[in-house]
């Protein structure tokens, strides 16, 4: 799997960002990326050194949409944070 498949989004929240301030960040991964994979892209992408990386999968929620209020399931997330030890990562770099 390519390094720019593995990375869907960073996640931005109140939580992502409290946990930002300890050199912890979360992003948006792809279900079949494994921890290997998706530390050696942000270490690519970014230039930062990774210590760790815990992943969870998310399942989707249920969500009523339309007129009729018809219910959905949205689909799972899998979400990786990761801790890293040199660097740090820019989500919201300035032009």
């Amino acid at each position: 799997m390519k390094s720019n498949e593995v990375i869907i989004r960073p996640i931005i929240t109140e939580k992502s960002s409290t946990l930002a301030q300890a050199s912890v960040y979360a992003f948006e991964v792809n279900k079949r990326a494994n921890k290997h994979q998706i530390a050696k892209a942000l270490e690519d992408l970014y230039k930062v050194s990774i210590s760790s990386v815990s992943v969870i999968t998310r399942k989707g929620k249920e969500k009523r949409i339309g007129r009729r209020m018809v219910p959905r399931i949205l689909p799972d997330k899998k979400i990786a944070y990761i801790k890293v030890t040199k660097g740090t990562i820019d989500l919201f770099p300035q032009s």
